[in-house]
């Protein structure tokens, strides 16, 4: 396992971090719930190949992550870095404190080594955050007293916006995502890591996305990686600025798998990742000849979504992550994030394509889109 320096905080951690946001499941009466003993055999194997840190947060897993990571952390407290989030619920320091304390008793734990303001914008920062008797004092003083080790914060918001919490000088590390069909941040993590902040990553693999089978991203390094999701890791990993990238695994040869990658004491050569990064911006041109996502298409008389059913049929055609696709498409119309219907509901009547810019073939393309992605 390689270890690196996680910003001026004075610890080393693995490259390699442990995300408890996917721990296994099992059913028990037609429930799906967590299998706890489970994931703390994969939680412990983790450890015993040498990640140091885990992350998690008062809601994963149907509130339960904590707690069985606090039951995974006995006999290992001492060798392992905590990091689990405060959600901030309103701009006070006392709820601020409650949430706080509540993550401490869930993990049997006298500390937290990492605590992070989850998910936190700018305006949430200016507007709940720095509030008088707030949670900003109420991390402060929690951090005097010893409960708090580093103070962080995990975020969605813009590149600018990001850059300007980062220079309010309050936080040690931060929590972002980056991974190769997303590069967004990458300036960030090289400004944060300028200015002395550890960097942790989230969704290396896209959220599991790249863990699908794909020859198209594999035969990005032809011989030299073993899968699509080797190369993703492999790709955050080789970036200096990364401290440690967190991998949301739940089962024990996923955690084998990825110890063996974050032990590879040499990264991708500069001539490999801008071979990566051209391919991957090709591929960026293709998605726009396909669809720009400008809406204008939109709404369908009929409700179907027609550019996420674009978006998710760009997985397939031009990054070979097929089977993703499907299990995305099979999303559509029943989860709120995934409003609207399939494209096998178009009814052809060819309005969408009057208003599209592009004069894209959208109605051929939706009956692609459902011959290749529909069960």
């Amino acid at each position: 396992m390689q270890y690196r320096q996680f910003g001026n905080t004075g610890v080393k951690v693995s490259l390699l971090g442990f995300g408890a946001m996917r721990l296994p499941q099992k059913r028990i009466d037609g429930k799906t719930v967590l299998d706890e003993e489970e994931s703390i055999r994969v939680i412990h194997r983790a450890f015993e190949l040498g990640v140091n840190y885990i992350d998690t947060a008062p809601y994963y897993c149907n509130k339960e992550s904590e707690i069985v990571v606090g039951k995974a952390l006995k006999g290992w407290r001492d060798k392992v870095f905590v990091s689990t989030k405060n959600p901030l619920e309103d701009n006070t320091g006392k709820t601020y404190r409650e949430m706080l304390e509540l993550s401490l008793k869930k993990m049997d734990i006298d500390y937290i080594d990492f605590y992070h303001m989850w998910g936190m914008d700018l305006e949430t920062f200016e507007n709940t955050v720095m509030t008088k008797d707030g949670p900003m004092e109420a991390a402060l003083k929690a951090k005097e007293e010893g409960l708090i080790r580093h103070l962080s914060f995990s975020t969605h918001d813009t590149p600018e916006n990001i850059m300007k919490i980062i220079d309010t000088g309050y936080f040690e590390t931060i929590l972002c995502q980056y991974n190769l069909l997303n590069r967004v941040n990458e300036k960030v993590i090289e400004y944060a890591r300028q200015k002395g902040l550890g960097v942790a990553i989230m969704g290396p693999v896209a959220g599991g996305m790249l863990g699908a089978p794909s020859k198209v991203i594999q035969d990005m390094l032809p011989g030299k990686v073993q899968s699509s999701a080797e190369l993703a890791l492999r790709f955050v990993m080789s970036n200096s600025n990364v401290s440690v990238a967190l991998s949301g695994m739940n089962t024990v040869q996923m955690v084998e798998e990825n110890a063996k990658i974050a032990s590879i004491e040499t990264g991708l050569t500069e001539q490999e990742l801008s071979a990566i990064k051209a391919s991957m911006e090709e591929k960026k041109q293709l998605e726009s000849l396909y669809c720009t996502g400008c809406n204008y298409c939109m709404p369908c008389p009929n409700g179907v979504n027609i550019p996420l059913n674009f978006s998710i049929m760009n997985y397939h055609r031009i990054y070979g992550l097929t089977d993703y696709a499907k299990g995305e498409y099979s999303k559509i119309g029943t989860v709120d994030s995934m409003e609207g219907k399939k494209a096998e509901e178009c009814i052809e009547c060819g309005i969408c394509e009057e208003k599209c810019p592009q004069k894209i073939e959208i109605r051929r393309q939706l009956r692609e889109t459902a011959e290749a992605l529909g069960r």
